[in-house]
């Protein structure tokens, strides 16, 4: 291997392992996925990655040439869109179907690629996921209406964090202000006597840490401890200042407007539930950016967590269904990864959504603190400890009976 080929090998591994990154890829697949990468382009490596990292070690046979680097990065998030794209790109490269130099130069067209659903129905399914949302905690009709409305306006706020970092760096507790501070004021004029906490946590519920907590959790057993450490102390103060911000927007609206008496929701009919699963499949197909043709894959893998996940509970306690959930789902995103030719994890993230705990830590951090359930939940700290242990047990099992070919 030449100077000149091992240059351009390096550049793109550099460049291709940093947009995995900024795609929210979980440290102990990337770290594989460039491995491969760099053993088919006949280079060895090494890869460290964290949530706000990078170093990468690259060597030829007889280490003529070797070349480090290491890379402050941002946290990633999740884009299914570019992450197919650039797994398709590295495909055809291994293929012999475009040079390294094409290859460098499609991978910054993919980098500057928009959501391919704009910033309309991005909004749209930021309503229909904290609406749905609402439905699968048992609110009733008002209160799901109103998360729905609440969660376009949290959406503004990520709007404005994209574009500021100063309101980047506090979008968590001035989300969740604006959130419980709106919430009152609705609440007071409309003398409905809503259900507040519910309607906080259904309209933050995609802000809430619990998917970046298991990943981190994944992270931990898969023994990459240093990111998996960081990943949950991240997740950890994500959800703090998601319940500081609540509780001052709710107590400066019970200063201003006064604290209303909480009128019961009615039951509504089961099949509500399975409408929220539908609708919250829907949106996070925008929210994720994932393609039109593995749409229906993603929606299928979130019908599947919750029905495995929702039926195994009649017979199995302590939440151990969410074992029987993360099984099924695993298999099928391992299936659907042999069958595409695709990352697993386009639709493993959107059938996790309904199966990770964020919103019983986000209930056990309010009762912890205020000492009242919004939401009636017995031993919940143990419950949420139980849930994200089988989350990540049904998926190593998952990976023994159907084993992905692929490392993302």
């Amino acid at each position: 291997m030449d100077q000149r080929e091992f240059i351009q090998i390096r550049r793109f591994i550099l460049k291709l392992g940093k947009m995995l990154h900024k795609y929210g890829s979980p440290s102990f697949r990337l770290e594989a996925y460039l491995t491969e990468i760099a053993t088919y382009l006949g280079v060895h490596a090494s890869f460290i990655s964290t949530p706000t990292s990078l170093s990468i070690v690259l060597w030829s046979d007889r280490h003529e040439d070797e070349y480090n680097h290491a890379a402050r990065m941002q946290p990633g998030e999740l884009d299914m869109n570019s992450l197919s794209r650039t797994d398709e790109l590295a495909n055809q490269l291994l293929a012999g179907e475009i040079t390294l130099e094409q290859a460098d130069k499609q991978l910054d067209e993919i980098d500057l690629m928009p959501s391919p659903y704009g910033k309309g129905l991005t909004a749209i399914a930021f309503g229909m996921s904290t609406s749905a949302f609402a439905m699968l905690m048992g609110a009733g009709w008002p209160e799901i209406i109103c998360s729905g409305i609440l969660g376009l306006v949290v959406y503004v706020w990520t709007l404005w964090a994209m574009r500021s970092k100063r309101v980047g760096l506090m979008l968590e507790p001035v989300a969740s202000f604006t959130v419980g501070f709106t919430a009152c004021a609705v609440n007071y004029y409309m003398h409905i006597g809503f259900n507040i906490w519910l309607i906080i946590l259904s309209s933050l519920i995609i802000l809430v840490p619990g998917l970046s907590l298991t990943m981190g959790l994944a992270e931990i057993s898969s023994r990459n401890m240093v990111s998996g450490t960081a990943r949950v102390m991240d997740a950890t103060m994500q959800l703090f200042k998601l319940y500081f911000g609540a509780f001052i927007g709710i107590t400066l609206g019970y200063q201003v407007f006064g604290e209303l008496e909480l009128v019961e929701a009615d039951t509504l009919p089961l099949w509500v539930n399975w409408l929220g699963v539908l609708m919250l499949s829907i949106g996070l197909v925008a929210i994720f950016r994932t393609r039109l043709k593995h749409m229906h894959w993603a929606i299928a893998s979130t019908f599947i967590a919750y029905s495995a996940s929702t039926y195994s509970s009649a017979y199995l306690e302590n939440g151990l269904g969410a074992f029987v959930g993360a099984f099924a789902l695993g298999v099928f995103a391992n299936l659907f990864s042999r069958t595409v030719n695709a990352p697993s994890t386009i639709v493993a993230m959107h059938g996790l959504i309904v199966l990770v705990p964020g919103s019983k830590t986000y209930i056990g951090l309010n009762s912890f603190i205020s000492g009242q359930d919004f939401i009636k939940a017995d031993h919940i700290g143990q419950e949420t400890f139980m849930i994200l242990m089988s989350l990540i047990a049904g998926l190593i099992f998952a990976n023994v009976v159907m084993p992905t070919r692929k490392a993302l």
